[in-house]
Formats: C-alpha cells, structure tokens, sequence
C-alpha cells in the first residue's frame, strides 16, 4: 500500500488563526492539505474557493489536495491547478464525460481524483482506475462538517482495494468524513491510505490531535 498520509481539512480550522492552525497540523506531521471548495449547488453549502487557495499556497509548502463538491468542475479546474492545487478531486455524480474530465486534470499539470457519494457504487469507477491518481470514498454526505462515518463506507474501500490489488495498481484510496483517532485503525485496515479529518483534527489540541490520528493510522 502506499505511504499512510493524514490530510486535515481546513474547512473545520478556525479561519482567525488559519495559518497558526496550519502550521500546527504540519508540526503534527501532517503532508496534504485538504481543501473542500463548495458552491452551494452540488452541496447544500458555500465555503470558498480560487482567492484563499492561492493566498495559502504562496505561503505553505505542503500538497494541496483539492476536493470540488461543485458542479460543472470542468469549468474551474484550470484555475485551480494555476492557484496551486495539487490534486484535483471531482465527484463523480458531478460530470458527463468522466474520462474527459480526468484528462483535463492532467493536462492541466494536476493529480486527478475522483470521488463517489455514499449511496454510489465505488464499481462506477472500476472502467477508469487506471487513469485515476486517487480516488475519494465519501464516508458521510457531502457538504457539512461533523457528521458520524458510515459504516457501510469500509465494504466499499475494501472493495476498491482488492480490485486495484488484483489489477496491481497501487491506488492511493482517500476517505473522508467522520474520521478520527477511533476508527483511523479500522479505515486503514480497511484499505485507505489517505484520511481527511476536519472537526477530530481542530477541535482543541491542534497539534495532538495530528499526532493522534497519524499514531493510530500507523498502529496497524
């Protein structure tokens, strides 16, 4: 499997102290940066976007993992990838011509990843996984912080593991929503190697709670 990797989302920090609680999760040992972009059409919610990615990587030097919870990403991508993303995951409920968009990721100069909602199959995917750099299993509903994982998400990251193991393909496989020190263990177990951790990472010890995660991520 891959290098186990925790990327906290800023959405959860406090965007008073943003750079501060940045440069809290990297002491952590924190590599990505994850970064939900919501426009209040795909998701219910609005949270921002191309202004304060581009603000943030002028000034951290770390992977910028770029999650659009938005519709017609086709439209942004670009301008995305020239504002610092890293890797660029869409949904896959989101786009018409899947493998076009993939492409564009990567003309772009970009990482592409694909995500699914909880009630789609990750089988969607199956067709394209050896175009995909990452593919995003969504754990909870897209477009609010908070809520608890679904335990139906580990069938599906076991799933897409034993299928990429079978193609040998060493796909990163990221997962998102209602992560946290008590079940990263079981997530990794799983098959994931890339946990996204909001409010379990922001909430109180900054820093900590990193090593936490990271510590039972690695406790396999």
């Amino acid at each position: 499997m891959s290098k186990l990797i925790l990327a906290p989302s800023v959405l959860s920090a406090d965007f008073m102290n943003l750079k501060a609680q940045v440069d809290e999760i990297i002491e952590g040992g924190a590599e990505y940066i994850h970064f939900d972009v919501m426009d209040g059409h795909f998701v219910p919610n609005i949270s921002f976007g191309l202004p304060v990615l581009a603000s943030m990587s002028k000034s951290v030097d770390k992977v910028f993992d770029v999650h659009l919870m938005i519709s017609d990403p086709d439209k942004y991508i670009p301008e995305f990838a020239k504002k610092g993303a890293d890797i660029i995951t869409f949904h896959v409920e989101a786009v018409n011509d899947l493998g076009g968009t993939i492409r564009l990721i990567h003309e772009c100069g970009a990482k592409a990843g694909v995500s699914v909602k909880p009630a789609t199959p990750v089988e969607v995917l199956y067709p394209y996984l050896n175009e995909i750099d990452m593919v995003l299993i969504m754990s909870v509903e897209p477009g609010f912080g908070g809520q608890s994982f679904i335990p139906g998400s580990l069938d599906k990251i076991s799933a897409l593991r034993e299928e990429c193991s079978r193609r040998g393909l060493d796909m990163d496989i990221e997962v998102d929503g209602g992560i946290g020190a008590s079940n990263a263990q079981e997530v990794v177990k799983a098959g994931a190697n890339i946990l996204v951790a909001g409010s379990a990472v922001f909430k109180g010890d900054v820093k900590g709670n990193t090593e936490s995660i990271l510590a039972a991520m690695r406790n396999v």
